[in-house]
């Protein structure tokens, strides 16, 4: 039997760079000092690019970036909040996942659902808006933040509103994965290897070689493999990931890049939810951070595929066209045990749960085609960017229901995940859905003066969503807008060579899902977005620094309508809440102080309020101070590297009822900071040993909560990791 589509992609690129090592090595080897001469730097190809990639750079920041506007700008002139987070970065704090670089990015609140999702906020609203190499992409359930970021050259985040080139979203932010390529011209690589706590063992393998004589065509092959427990009892984590990309020059204006990546996350013994907030009495819980409502049996196992295509030619008039075709589908397989209720202190009884056996197997496809370049008007240059964009994504839920009486659970306070599996029923398909937009966008970057500059555009787009009837939808039902326009405005004046002041608006909508205790769809989210600030680009645009505020104004906001659910369902009802207000600042300064000296420093304060007054976005932190910094040492101790930073958080403005007293109590975690440090010994130019120690004070602290407070999740306590890492 022949192995599916993708993974014959994978296989054929992994033996194309398996036989081009082999041919290699059978040539006569130089000395080890010519060779290190020839491998470092890398021969990497010029012209046309899809990425400017950061790898090698060892850099934090980044001159240019097109995930705002479309437009190559840099972030200085961008009138909106950008991050980058490098791949010099990545690696510098042992950043694995997605999430793991969204937690240490300026502004991202990033809190856990429970150990299987992850709830992403910025600016007081959920992020939903995610991007491959520029194209947009929807998250799932299990989002698109578990990802491996082996497979990614850098990730860059828009703060605020970011419709024009994504669509119906929140007014939050857009991460754009730009994923790597291969863009050498001689074959290079490296091995590393990671020991961590819990018994975590994983080991990575990244390829580059050219694929015929000239490195006109190139392939790039990336593996990881893992596996380990976590400090959370019964879990066990096995996860691979593969990713591989062929990048050809057509010519020397056109560039075509196919690939794919295969991720597959199985999970064991996961927890669900979280853990009580109560005892019967009214007193609130202590748990040991290790302590989970999960079974033996629980399993939470996910498997991702993405392929896409690239085509990108330049003419002769310096205009780029592009057209991308993207195709991305998930498998989710979650046995469970949903646990719920308050316990008694001393015997740990009056729990209640019930098991569900979900599959949810997601696809979409992305087509879209852009152009962008120069022009001329009265005199002077600017530059327009014009798209079309089209997506497709089908996605429901089957489940397997309870079969006869649960047994009761046992004393929580002695839980050790041993309660038998109950018989369950055939399955059924519970929802089933497609979702369909287009639109057709446009931005300018007008050049009114030497010192004034102004980005004009907007988008129209359609938006269908039909629901198909099944056990959890009472009847088929359509969801449609069309010709939804966008504006987006935004104005940059330059104060200074170095400096410059901004200003943009633009509005958003976003269809809503949530249903209400009637079962009903909440109406679509609508709103206005301000925003102005000042930037500067120092030390050649090695470093950049920016302090913004911000306003967002938004009707039909989503909040949990405490004490209610669905019909039918588990699910908790939501209501709309009319004139939310979200306000603040924010300042951060990112790259490098000096050649050997990086830094990453942010500040953001916010606050979101309904018209009556009432905190909304309950369960984030208003006020955020995060800081890394890396120096590597010169003269005799070069080689060696030291880093450390500290994530701290201000309080969260959670409450939930007392199940006792039934009085309203803050349930929201208090402030806390988190420090992380690092160290590095650089052998010679290709083996490296680095240590990182995260949450080094071992802090303990409630990290996510689920709907309304409680219950809730432990945060990660300290956790040790070493890599070894060889390169050639």
């Amino acid at each position: 039997m022949n192995p599916p589509a993708p993974r014959r992609l994978v296989l054929a690129v992994s033996l194309a760079l398996c036989a081009m090592h082999s041919q290699a090595e059978d040539q006569p080897q130089p000395d080890t000092a010519t060779a290190a001469d020839e491998v470092l730097p890398q021969v990497v190809v010029q012209g046309a690019s899809l990425t400017g990639a950061t790898e090698g750079s060892n850099s934090y920041t980044k001159g240019a970036m097109g995930t705002a506007t479309g437009l190559n700008l840099s972030v200085r002139d961008t009138p909106q909040s950008v991050s980058i987070v490098t791949r010099q970065r990545i690696e510098d704090q042992a950043m694995i996942t997605v999430a793991d670089a969204l937690g240490g990015t300026i502004g991202i609140s990033v809190k856990p659902v429970d150990r299987g999702r992850n709830q992403l906020s910025a600016r007081g609203f959920d992020i939903t808006n995610f991007q491959f190499d520029g194209i947009p992409m929807a998250t799932g359930n299990i989002g698109i933040e578990t990802g491996n970021t082996a497979m990614y050259d850098r990730i860059e985040v828009v703060r605020g509103a970011t419709g024009l080139l994504g669509g119906a979203g929140d007014p939050s932010a857009a991460v754009n994965l730009v994923r790597k390529h291969a863009d050498s011209k001689v074959f290079t690589g490296s091995v590393s290897a990671q020991l961590g706590s819990w018994k975590q063992r994983t080991g990575t393998v990244d390829l580059s070689t050219p694929l015929n004589q000239d490195g006109s065509v190139r392939g790039r092959f990336v593996a990881s493999i893992g596996k380990q427990d976590a400090f959370i009892d019964l879990e066990h984590t096995d996860n691979k990931v593969f990713y591989g990309v062929v990048d050809a020059d057509l010519g020397k204006s056109t560039r075509l890049s196919v690939g794919l990546s295969d991720q597959r996350d199985e999970r064991n013994g996961v927890l669900w939810a979280g853990l009580p907030y109560w005892y019967t009495d009214g007193s609130r819980t202590d748990w040991d951070t290790a302590k989970t409502t999960a079974t033996r049996w629980n399993q939470w196992d996910t498997h991702e595929q993405t392929a896409f295509i690239n085509l990108q030619h330049t003419l002769a008039n310096r205009w780029t066209l592009r057209a991308d075709i993207s195709h991305h589908r998930q498998n989710e397989d979650s046995k469970l045990l949903w646990v719920w209720g308050d316990p008694d202190r001393a015997t740990g009884l009056g729990l209640q749960g019930l098991p569900y056996h979900y599959i949810s197997d997601p696809k979409q496809t992305q087509v879209s085609a852009s152009a962008s370049g120069p022009f001329q008007l009265f005199g002077r240059n600017h530059e327009l960017n014009v798209g079309l964009t089209h997506s497709r994504l089908t996605e429901g839920w089957s489940n397997r229901d309870l079969v006869g009486d649960m047994a009761p659970l046992p004393d929580f306070n002695h839980w050790d995940g041993s309660y038998p599996e109950p018989a369950m029923g055939p399955r059924y398909q519970g929802s089933r859905g497609t979702t369909e937009q287009s639109g057709l966008y446009g931005a300018a970057r007008l050049q009114f003066t030497d010192a004034l500059k102004a980005i004009v555009g907007g988008r129209v787009s359609n938006w269908q969503r039909d629901e198909e009837a099944a056990a959890w939808t009472a009847s088929a039902y359509q969801i449609d807008h069309k010709r939804v326009f966008t504006p987006y405005a935004g104005l940059v004046y330059d104060l200074a060579p170095q400096t410059s002041a901004y200003a943009s608006y633009t509005d958003q909508f976003k269809p809503q899902t949530n249903r209400d205790r009637n079962g009903a769809y909440l109406d679509p989210l609508e709103g206005k977005s301000y925003e102005a600030g000042l930037k500067g680009e120092f030390l050649d645009g090695k470093l950049n620094a920016s302090a913004a505020v911000f306003r967002t104004e938004q009707s039909n906001f989503a909040v949990a309508d405490v004490g209610f659910f669905v019909p039918g369902t588990t699910n908790p009802a939501f209501r709309t809440a009319q004139g939310v207000t979200v306000k603040g600042y924010e300042m951060e300064v990112n790259g490098d102080l000096a050649r050997n000296w990086n830094v990453s420093l942010g500040w953001t304060h916010f606050s979101a309020k309904d018209a009556d007054g009432v905190d909304v976005a309950v369960d984030h932190a208003r006020k955020q101070l995060k800081l890394f910094t890396k120096y590597t040492l010169q003269g005799d101790l070069s080689g060696l590297s030291f880093g450390g930073g500290v994530n701290w958080e201000g309080d969260r403005p959670a409450s939930a009822t007392n199940p006792a007293t039934g009085a309203t109590e803050k349930v929201g975690q208090g402030a806390y900071a988190l420090v992380d440090v690092m160290a590095r010994y650089a052998f010679d130019n290709k083996l490296s040993l680095q240590l990182n120690v995260s949450n080094l004070t071992d802090k303990k602290y409630r990290s996510g909560s689920y709907w309304w407070g409680a219950p809730y999740t432990y945060g990660q306590p300290r956790k040790v990791l070493l890599t070894m890492d060889y390169r050639f």
